[in-house]
């Protein structure tokens, strides 16, 4: 059976060059880099010369580099850290009904166990957040708003410069889950979002699993999450992942500047696909048509679900997603779905093609051949 992977929004594979220069730290070099004999100093300043190439290339400082594990817990760290170390100034959190779990959990916790106040956006039925119903919902103790520069779901890009410049503006520190941007849309450097916190995750653009960063504004120090010893200028606690730092760097360096999702290459692909969707009964096209990632297609199809969908496509040798890959075993529907406004049942049924580097026209051409009778077969399973 052949394979059409059309999930690169959840995981890329590793590429060669970045499984390269991870290799000599899952060997010769091995040392914990806290430790103070040579062996730990050799790792340190592997270490401290991978942070100064990061902060290089993001065109940040070096301090303000927290490498994590991922994107889960560089999100995790911004706003729990935020928002414990601001308390005392405020208790209001903002956020957007369309936000990974990641986000929105920690808000929701910081709710209901920490005493907090969170004011939730509402989005168009493009899933886009207007800037001005940012400007209404702050207030003078707003200490804190996350909102994801594109959505992982449906592709939707938000304004996302002019949502944290109005929040520069009224002294309120914004942070971005970014882990979707980096890889698919221009890259200058980590200010082009007006953020004060930005979460970036390795995985997404070709990077090895289990490594991420967090960009820290200086002064900001945000409180600890890990507790155990001072790694990461007391930080984040724990013995850094060298070999996966090693990666996470390299695959910056050489798939982020110039975008390793070729919209040249991608869109076309993509508009094909989309053309497909708007001829066949009971599918509608859901996120933005214009403002989205060039490499994500995501739909709904009327009198269907989820699981009968992607299980048709699997049997097909097709690698969908019904959303996040990290809530895909929810029989929830999606909560990206229902905020664009669009009912139930339809929020049951969401599929999302994500194109990437390896996709190929030969792999389009066989989805158009298959895709309309599998979307056939869910829906008589449904009925």
């Amino acid at each position: 059976m052949r394979t059409v992977y059309f999930d690169y929004n959840a995981t890329t594979p590793l590429d060669p060059h970045a499984r390269e220069a991870m290799l000599p730290y899952l060997g010769e070099i091995w040392g914990n880099p806290s430790s103070v004999h040579h062996v730990g100093r050799q790792a340190r300043s592997l270490l401290d010369d991978a942070r100064d190439r990061a902060a290089a290339f993001l065109g940040c400082k070096p301090s303000e580099i927290v490498f994590t594990s991922g994107g889960t817990e560089s999100v995790n760290l911004a706003i729990f850290g935020v928002a414990r170390l601001l308390k005392a100034r405020g208790r209001h959190l903002i956020t957007s009904a369309v936000e990974h779990h990641a986000v929105l959990h920690c808000c929701e916790y910081l709710a209901r166990k920490e005493g907090f106040e969170l004011t939730v956006l509402p989005v168009d039925r493009e899933g886009v957040v207007w800037p001005d119903s940012l400007e209404k919902a702050l207030r003078p103790d707003t200490i804190l708003v996350s909102i994801m520069a594109a959505n992982n779901e449906i592709g939707t890009i938000q304004p996302i410069a002019e949502l944290g410049a109005l929040c520069r503006n009224s002294g309120v520190l914004f942070h971005t889950d970014a882990v979707q941007w980096f890889g698919k849309e221009p890259f200058d450097n980590v200010h082009q979002f007006n953020a004060d916190l930005v979460s970036i995750c390795a995985h997404k653009f070709h990077g090895p699993k289990g490594a991420g960063a967090l960009f820290i504004k200086s002064p900001l120090l945000p409180d600890p999450i890990l507790f155990g010893g001072g790694h990461e200028n007391e930080r984040r606690a724990g013995t850094e992942n060298l070999a996966a730092i090693i990666g996470f760097v390299a695959a910056l360096e050489r798939f982020v500047k110039v975008p390793v999702f070729d919209r040249k290459k991608i869109q076309p692909m993509a508009e094909r696909l989309i053309r497909l969707l708007d001829q066949i009964p009971g599918v509608l096209l859901v996120g933005a048509r214009k403002e989205r990632l060039a490499n994500t297609v995501s739909f709904v199809v009327r009198n269907s679900d989820s699981i009968a969908m992607l299980a048709g496509l699997d049997m097909e040798g097709i690698c969908a997603s019904s959303g996040s890959a990290c809530s895909a075993g929810s029989l929830e529907p999606s909560h990206v779905i229902s905020a664009l406004g669009i009912e139930k049942e339809l929020a049951n049924s969401l599929v999302r093609f994500s194109l990437g580097r390896e996709s190929t026209l030969t792999e389009i051409e066989y989805v158009e051949s298959v895709l309309p009778k599998t979307i056939c077969r869910a829906q008589r399973h449904k009925s």
